[in-house]
């Protein structure tokens, strides 16, 4: 982003916020709406998706990130320019902030955070489309070290294994996605000793160590909280470590209302784009009835 320096926002704190796009059936009139709240390249590499979820979870992540920006860096909103990196990644040019986004499952999520280093990862407990758990988990051996598998496999029965699997998963990936590492990251040098507390909807855990090639971090703090019964979040927060650590900070669940309070539209409607979103959302029906007929 390029921001105005008089319109610079002195807020501080912590954000993290969710918004359910797996369940979010937008009206003709709000998926236009959307698209003329984003820059126009944004709304042209959101309209090349193939399939309307990632279409969908794509707006959510803009509209999200603007949202970060308006509110909390009191820049207006049409006056937000997003810029991306050469490896397509969004950032910002105001370096008080930090902020990351993750979509998986039925949820987009945005952690930021002011003078931290941040990290975020959703993932939702499911069983592997391809393989049993054990052969799942065999494919997987490579990326969690023995102390986790451990702690995996002795969750209980195999929903329950799944669901340890993808919390440590969650972990590793809020862990690289904060440092900026690509593919290039042995998992196995980062190791998670997670506490004997169970993780519960109601709360939000912040006692997960990271021991780092076997020395165990303690710059780092993890905040871990579970959405709904199937997806689980991971907030990595680097150093600097504040000398005294606030509670961690919740996730709040927007609405479509609350994710376009403070937007305004920068581009002119364009119907051809509700056209072409609705025959994405629509194909996986005609599919299913082409297959019942068959």
């Amino acid at each position: 982003f390029v921001f105005p320096s008089r319109c610079r926002g002195e807020e501080m704190g912590s954000v993290r916020w969710a918004f359910r796009c797996g369940s979010w059936t937008p009206s003709r009139s709000d998926w236009l709406f959307a698209a003329r709240c984003i820059q126009r390249e944004e709304k042209d590499r959101i309209g090349q998706f193939v399939f309307a979820k990632d279409a969908k979870s794509a707006m959510a992540g803009r509209l999200l990130l603007r949202r970060l920006v308006c509110e909390k860096m009191g820049i207006p909103w049409s006056e937000i320019r997003l810029e991306r990196s050469p490896r397509g990644k969004p950032y910002l040019s105001d370096l008080a902030w930090s902020f990351n986004l993750s979509h998986q499952g039925d949820y987009a999520v945005l952690a930021a955070e002011q003078g931290r280093q941040v990290g975020v990862d959703i993932m939702k407990t499911a069983m592997p489309g391809c393989s049993s758990v054990p052969e799942f988990f065999r494919i997987m051996t490579r990326q969690f070290t023995a102390h986790e598998w451990s702690a995996i496999q002795s969750a209980g029965l195999e929903h329950q294994q799944l669901a340890a699997f993808y919390r440590h998963w969650a972990l590793k990936e809020s862990f690289i996605k904060a440092i900026g590492t690509g593919l290039g990251f042995n998992l196995q040098r980062v190791e998670f000793h997670l506490p004997s507390e169970p993780l519960t909807q109601d709360r939000v855990l912040h006692q997960t160590k990271m021991h780092l090639d076997e020395e165990e971090e303690e710059d780092w703090v993890f905040e871990e909280s579970l959405l709904d019964a199937d997806h689980h979040v991971a907030v990595a927060l680097g150093p600097p470590r504040p000398p005294s650590l606030l509670p961690p900070t919740t996730f709040t669940v927007l609405s479509f209302r609350e994710l376009i309070d403070s937007a305004s539209p920068l581009t002119d409607e364009d119907p051809t784009y509700w056209d072409s979103f609705k025959m994405k959302a629509e194909a996986p029906q005609r599919q299913k009835d082409t297959h019942t007929s068959t």
